[in-house]
């Protein structure tokens, strides 16, 4: 298999090869990129490809991980029982 080919992000299917061509774009920051694969926005929250693409942006840039500035991260999401509505629901109701 080609190097280019390699799946960086797996909850989005995003390839070593389209990060690389968004780069050379002048997509240069990880929000930049997030915007427009996906990438860092499926299940995993980045947790996966965030470093990965963080050194590519390193690599085409020249500057340390740390000078680059990472992405924006927000609180995670959970789960909410559906109980919980029929009840808001029911006392609506009243």
């Amino acid at each position: 298999m080609d190097q280019s080919e390699t799946i960086i992000c797996r909850c989005s299917d995003v390839t070593l090869e389209q990060i690389r061509a968004l780069i050379a774009e002048g997509y240069l920051t990880f929000d930049e990129i997030k915007r427009i694969t996906r990438a860092g926005m499926g299940p995993c929250q980045g947790k996966t490809c965030s470093q990965l693409i963080m050194r590519e942006l390193s690599a085409a840039t020249g500057k340390p991980m740390g000078e680059l500035g990472f992405q924006k991260t927000r609180p995670a999401v959970v789960g909410v029982r559906l109980e919980l509505f029929a009840e808001e629901g029911a006392r609506d109701e009243q």
